[in-house]
């Protein structure tokens, strides 16, 4: 636990830090929120992994903690978190989803998964899928923040996929398998795609 904490305390000073500096530059300007626009915009899909590189217990309860800080409707907080590093269970897993073959050489993935037992009742029960993609999506995010490469290959709602998910990790029948994240130490050069596009903002309306 203390190791966990200095490790997000060193982090988050760097963070400070460099945004210190880049105000500096800029003449005082507010800079707070660049550290995390620059994580956004540079993030990317990693589908290669040094295979011989794990990553810390330390490291992992990160991730864990960034995913868990998402926002989630009425603050359900319908979410559970399977990480493997095993390699039979990650072979099972790599079997049951034909998009996931990167988990060959990943060191680990973290399968994010909605607990239906937590989700909302009546016509808004289905919320626990944004509620479990925004944590996944925090979870790319820290990983790209703390030098890791992942990549979200999806499980629900492909039926043959999640069968195979929920066999591979033995889930209980209130858990569901939204995605399967392989994570590791990039192998290679890899470079953001920029999908900025105008013609699909409106303002005010359709037209």
């Amino acid at each position: 636990m203390k190791k966990t904490v200095l490790l997000l305390s060193v982090f988050i000073s760097v963070m400070m830090t460099a945004c210190s500096d880049k105000a500096a530059h800029n003449g005082g300007e507010k800079e707070s929120g660049n550290a995390a626009l620059e994580c956004i915009m540079t993030r990317t899909s990693v589908r290669a992994y040094d295979a011989d590189r794990k990553i810390s217990k330390d490291t992992v309860d990160i991730l864990l903690k960034a995913a868990m800080a998402a926002p989630t409707a009425v603050n359900k907080q319908p979410w559970a978190f399977v990480v493997v590093d095993d390699r039979a269970v990650m072979d099972s897993l790599m079997a049951a989803c034909p998009y996931a073959r990167m988990l060959e050489s990943a060191p680990m993935a973290i399968v994010t998964c909605g607990d239906l037992s937590l989700a909302i009742e009546g016509e808004a029960r289905d919320m626990w899928i944004q509620d479990v993609s925004a944590a996944t999506e925090n979870l790319l995010l820290a990983a790209h923040a703390v030098g890791l490469g992942a990549v979200w290959t999806g499980v629900y709602p492909i039926a043959d996929r999640m069968d195979g998910v929920c066999k591979a990790l033995g889930l209980p029948s209130n858990i569901v398998p939204l995605a399967v994240v392989p994570i590791g130490y990039p192998s290679g050069s890899t470079a953001p795609k920029d999908k900025w596009m105008p013609e699909k903002v409106h303002y005010n309306g359709w037209d």
